[in-house]
C-alpha cells in the first residue's frame, strides 16, 4: 500500500481515494471510501486497453455478470463504470491477508483451519459457478483470510483481460503451479477446473509449499508436473488427504463438485465450520491490519493537483508484471500494509504486527494506553460508524461467546436468583474465592481502575471463549497446559499440560474441577483445584465414551458421550447425555440421544430439577436431572452456539426477540420486543434481573418474572458485552474481541461509570470473573487483576 502519486485520481465516480494498492497488466488498483464510509478497492483500466472497443465490450460483459455474484465467500463488484473514459469497477475491500502472506509469515496452517479453508472456498465456487463463471485462476494469492472466514477474489473479470491475451499472443495465461491440466494444455476449461486449483491451493496450506514444485521451477516444469506428474502430497494431514487427492485427479470428471466438498467438510453449517478457524497469531495480525484501515484518511491533495481530479487526468499507467507493486513512499501514519490485499492485480507486502512488553503499571493518575475517561477532552475518536462495521465483520467468527454468554451461574457474585439455581458451589460464586485483604481506592469518575498485575501466556495455549474459573485464591484460564494463577500476584501456582482439551469448560464442585480427559480416552477426570492433582478418573462403561461436559450442580457432572456399541456404520455412532457424581465418579443414568445428533456440540446448563441444554441441530432440549428423562425439546431458530440462562423457573432464548420459555412446560411466558433495535444477545440473570446487551451496543435491564425493561444503558463506547458479572451496586461487561474491552456501569440506573480497554489486537473476547474484591479478566492471552471497584 503506498501514498497517493501526482498522476493518481482523487476521486473515482464518488469515491474518494485513500492509497494506491497495486499495480498489473490491467491498470492500478486504489483503496478508496464512499461517501457512507464503506471501503472499497477501486480498479482503472490502463489507458489502451480503455481504447480497444473488443476489451471493452469484454469487460462490460464481465461486469454484468460479475455483479450477479453476492455469495459471502467472495468480494462483490459494488459499482462500476464500464463506460467511462477510463472504465473502473469497485469491490468490496476484504480486511484480511492473502494465503501466501499467511504461510510465509506463519507458515503451514492447522488442519481444522484449512479444513474451515476449503468449506469457504468450495461455498465460493458454488456461488461463483451458479452466476455462470468459472475462476481460473484459483491461486493462494487469490485468497483473502477475514476473520469470518475466506474470501475468493477476482473471479469473473481476469476473462476480460484473458480473452485480450489470448488474442494478441495465443498463450495459456493462468498461474502455472496452480491451473488444471486441461487448462495448461490449452483445452477448454469447465467449471472442474477451478476445483483442481482448489486442491493445490489446500495442499499448499496445510504444507506450506507448492506440491507441483516450487517457485524456483520454471513455468514449464510446473506445467509438465501439473500435466504428467504426481502431486507431492507430503505432509498432508490424513483427514485432508482423500479430499486433496481427489481435488488433483487428472481427469475432470472425477473430481468432486463444490458442493460436495462443502457438505463433506460442513455438515454442521459453515458458521459451525468456521467457528474460531484462524490461529489467534493471524486473528491478530488480521485486527491490527483492520483497524488501520478504518482509521485512515484521504490525503491532502499534493501540490498542483486538483482535489477533485477526475479520472480523466489518470494518465498512462507503467507496464509492469501482475503483482509488481508501484513505486511510493508511504506518508507518516499509514496503517500497518501488507494486508487486505484487494480484488486486484497488485500485492501488498507483508507486516508485523506491533509488540513488546508491557511496562509497569502507574497509579490512578497516570492511566494506561487505552484507558477510556468519560466525558474526557482530547482530540475526537475516530468515527465510531467503520469501527461498527469493523465489530460487525468479526462477530461471526471472533466474537461470539460461546460457553461464557449465558454462564451467569459461572459468574454469579451472591446468592440470589442466579443463572442456576441448583448451583449452589458453582465457579466464581460468593466471595470464598480470594478474601478482601486489601482496600482499593476508588478511582476519580470516568476513570478505570489499572490493573495490579498482567501476564501474558503462549499464544494459542488457551481458550478464550471459555469463563473463568476462581477459587481458593487462585484463576484458572482453560487451556493447554491448564495453569492455576495466584489470584494477588498473578504468579503460576500449578501448570498441567495435556489435561484440557481445547474450548473445555472448567465445571467445578467442593474441591475439584471437572474435565473429559486429555488423552481422548473417553474418560471423565476430577483435579483437585488447588494442586492440579489427579483425584479420580470414571468410564461409563466399555462401549461408552465421554466427549465433553456440559454442565454441574449440587450432585452430578453433566456430560456427552459416544455408544460405540450402538452404530448404523463404520463411521455413525449413536450420542448420548449421562449424569456422573462428583462425589462417588459413578454414573447415576444414561439417556442415549437422537439418531443424528453430535457428541461435541452441546452447550447446556444444569438449573434445579432441569438439566438444559441446545445443540446445533438447533434443538432446545430440558431433561430431569434425577433420571435423565426427555420433559420437552422445541426448535430455536438458526443459532444454537450459544449456553442457555435459566432462572426463576425460565429459560431464555436470545433472536431478534428475547422470548422467556417456561422450563418445566415448554410453552412461551413473555416475549421483549427490541423497539426498534436489532435483536438480543444471550442475558444473564442476577437477583431477578435479567441484563443483556442488544445487537446496537445497547445494555438492557429487564425484570425477570415480567419481562418489562427498568432501564437501557445507550452510551458505550466500546461494543455491546457478551457477559456480565455483577459485585455490590456494580455491573461489569466483558465485551467482543475487537472494538471491546470491560465496562462498569451502575446497577440501579444503567450509568456508564468507566470503560478499560487494553487497545491489543488479540481478536478474540474478553472474559471477567470476580475473587473477592479483585476483577480477573482475559483478553485472548492476555490476562489481568484489577481492582473490583
Amino acid at each position: 500500500m503506498d501514498a497517493l502519486q501526482a498522476d493518481d485520481p482523487r476521486e473515482l465516480g464518488t469515491y474518494r481515494l485513500l492509497r494506491r494498492l497495486g499495480a498489473g497488466g490491467m491498470g492500478r488498483v486504489y483503496l478508496a471510501r464512499s461517501p457512507g464510509g464503506r471501503t472499497v478497492a477501486v480498479k482503472v483500466v490502463r489507458p489502451d486497453l480503455a481504447a480497444d472497443g473488443d476489451f471493452r465490450a469484454r469487460f462490460r460483459h464481465e461486469v454484468e455478470i460479475a455483479r450477479a455474484v453476492s455469495g459471502r465467500f467472495t468480494a462483490p463488484v459494488v459499482d462500476a463504470d464500464p463506460d467511462a473514459p477510463l472504465p473502473w469497477l469497485a469491490t468490496s475491500y476484504v480486511l484480511g491477508p492473502d494465503l501466501t502472506d499467511v504461510v510465509a509469515a506463519h507458515g503451514a496452517l492447522p488442519e481444522r483451519t484449512v479444513r474451515a479453508l476449503a468449506a469457504g472456498l468450495g461455498a465460493a465456487l458454488q456461488d461463483i459457478h451458479a452466476a455462470g463463471l468459472i475462476h481460473r485462476d484459483l491461486k493462494p494469492s487469490n485468497v483473502l483470510l477475514a476473520a469470518d472466514g475466506p474470501r475468493l477474489i477476482d473471479f469473473g473479470i481476469a476473462r476480460a483481460v484473458d480473452g485480450s491475451r489470448m488474442t494478441q499472443t495465443g498463450v495459456v495465461v493462468g498461474s502455472p503451479g496452480y491451473m488444471s491440466p486441461e487448462q495448461a494444455m490449452g483445452k477448454d476449461v469447465g467449471t472442474a477446473g477451478d476445483v483442481f486449483s482448489l486442491g493445490s491451493v489446500l495442499a499448499f496450506a496445510v504444507t506450506g509449499r507448492g506440491v507441483f514444485g516450487d517457485g524456483t521451477a520454471s513455468h514449464a516444469a510446473l506445467l509438465y508436473q501439473v500435466v504428467h506428474g504426481e502431486a507431492d502430497l507430503t505432509g498432508v494431514p490424513p483427514s485432508l488427504l482423500g479430499l486433496i487427492r481427489a481435488c488433483l485427479m487428472k481427469d475432470p470428471a472425477q473430481r468432486p463438485a463444490p458442493t460436495e466438498i462443502v457438505t463433506a467438510l460442513a455438515g454442521q453449517g459453515i458458521d459451525a465450520a468456521l467457528h474460531d478457524w484462524l490461529p489467534s497469531a493471524v486473528a491478530s495480525t488480521i485486527a491490527t491490519h483492520a483497524a488501520g484501515i478504518l482509521d485512515l484518511e484521504a490525503p491532502d491533495a499534493p501540490v498542483n493537483v486538483p482535489p477533485a481530479q477526475s479520472a480523466s487526468a489518470f494518465g498512462p499507467a507503467p507496464t509492469m508484471p501482475t503483482g509488481t507493486p508501484p513505486t511510493g513512499t508511504p506518508p507518516t501514519g499509514t496503517p500497518p500494509t501488507g494486508y487486505g490485499t484487494s480484488p486486484g492485480y497488485g500485492t501488498s507486502p507483508g507486516g508485523t504486527p506491533p509488540g513488546g512488553t508491557p511496562a509497569p503499571s502507574p497509579g490512578y493518575g497516570t492511566p494506561l494506553p487505552g484507558t477510556v475517561r468519560v466525558g474526557a477532552g482530547g482530540a475526537p475518536a475516530p468515527d465510531r460508524s467503520r469501527r461498527r462495521a469493523l465489530g460487525l465483520a468479526f462477530g461471526a467468527a471472533a466474537a461470539v461467546a460461546v460457553a461464557g454468554v449465558g454462564g451467569g451461574w459461572l459468574l454469579a457474585s451472591g446468592d440470589g436468583d442466579g443463572a442456576s439455581d441448583g448451583a449452589t458451589d458453582a465457579p466464581g460464586k460468593g466471595g470464598s474465592a480470594e478474601p478482601a485483604d486489601q482496600t482499593f481506592t476508588t478511582p476519580p469518575a470516568g476513570v478505570a481502575p489499572q490493573p495490579l498485575w498482567h501476564k501474558s501466556a503462549k499464544e494459542d495455549s488457551t481458550s478464550p471463549r471459555v469463563p473463568l474459573l476462581t477459587r481458593d485464591g487462585l484463576l484458572l484460564v482453560s487451556g493447554d497446559p491448564l495453569v492455576a494463577y495466584d489470584v494477588r500476584t498473578g504468579k503460576a501456582r500449578w501448570t498441567k499440560a495435556g489435561i484440557c482439551r481445547p474450548g473445555a469448560q472448567l465445571l467445578f464442585h467442593g474441591d475439584k474441577v471437572f474435565l473429559a480427559d486429555g488423552d481422548y480416552e473417553g474418560a471423565l477426570v476430577a483435579y483437585d483445584v488447588k494442586t492440579g492433582e489427579e483425584a479420580w478418573r470414571s468410564r461409563l462403561g466399555k462401549q461408552l465414551s465421554v466427549e465433553d461436559t456440559i454442565a454441574i450442580d449440587g450432585k452430578n457432572v453433566y456430560v456427552t458421550a459416544t455408544d460405540y456399541g450402538q452404530s448404523k456404520s463404520a463411521t455413525k455412532y449413536r450420542t448420548a447425555v449421562a449424569a456422573v457424581s462428583h462425589t462417588t465418579g459413578k454414573a447415576a443414568w444414561v439417556q442415549h440421544r437422537d439418531w443424528g445428533t453430535k457428541d461435541y456440540d452441546v452447550q447446556g446448563t444444569a438449573s434445579g430439577k432441569y438439566l438444559v441444554y441446545a445443540d446445533s441441530n438447533l434443538n432446545l432440549t430440558v431433561r430431569d436431572t434425577a433420571t435423565g428423562g426427555q420433559v420437552w425439546t422445541r426448535k430455536i431458530g438458526d443459532e444454537w452456539s450459544w449456553q442457555p440462562t435459566v432462572a426463576s423457573g425460565l429459560v431464555f432464548l436470545p433472536g431478534d426477540e428475547l422470548k422467556a420459555v417456561d422450563v418445566e412446560k415448554g410453552s412461551t411466558a413473555w416475549t421483549l420486543d427490541p423497539a426498534g433495535r436489532r435483536g438480543f444477545d444471550n442475558p444473564t440473570v442476577f437477583d431477578g434481573v435479567l441484563y443483556v446487551s442488544d445487537h446496537d451496543d445497547g445494555v438492557w435491564a429487564v425484570n425477570v418474572k415480567t419481562g418489562k425493561r427498568t432501564w437501557l444503558c445507550d452510551e458505550l463506547d466500546v461494543d455491546g458485552p457478551e457477559s456480565f458479572l455483577r459485585v455490590g451496586s456494580t455491573l461489569y461487561g466483558a465485551t467482543g474481541s475487537v472494538d471491546g474491552g470491560i465496562v462498569a456501569l451502575e446497577t440501579r440506573t444503567g450509568k456508564l461509570r468507566w470503560t478499560y480497554t487494553d487497545s491489543k489486537t488479540v481478536g478474540e473476547p474478553w472474559q471477567i470473573a470476580v475473587a473477592g474484591n479483585r476483577l480477573l479478566a482475559t483478553h485472548g492471552h492476555e490476562i489481568y487483576a484489577l481492582p473490583a471497584v
